[in-house]
């Protein structure tokens, strides 16, 4: 059973929009992965990301679109990048990660609500 949490609590994670600017190979990585720069608007800047998201996205085909991440967890070190924000996706039926996105395009930044 899922652990229920309050708004509260929910509030409290800052879940942004932003725009993949780079994204490269990470061949240090443990499992495969994309390092990846993402823009979050004025108010947050760039940031830097590790996703394991290699199955599904090309680094060209990843470069201009919006993504969503956790901006205010604590940086965290994987191998010898810092990651400091987390991409979020949810899993396929193979374990494969798949993008959470918007639907339509949003101001780099905007919260999730």
């Amino acid at each position: 059973m899922t652990a229920q949490i309050d708004f509260d609590d929910f509030l409290m994670v800052d879940i942004r929009v932003g725009t993949v600017i780079e994204a490269v190979p990470f061949p240090e990585a443990r499992k495969p992965a994309y390092k990846l720069k993402i823009d979050f608007g004025d108010e947050i800047g760039i940031k830097r990301s590790s996703a394991q998201i290699t199955v599904h996205y090309q680094p060209e085909d990843l470069v201009g679109r919006q993504v969503a991440g956790v901006v205010n967890f604590p940086p965290r070190q994987i191998g010898p990048f810092m990651s400091e924000v987390l991409t979020l996706g949810f899993a396929d039926e193979n374990g494969d990660i798949v993008l959470l996105q918007p639907e339509r395009f949003v101001p780099n930044g905007s919260r999730m609500f």
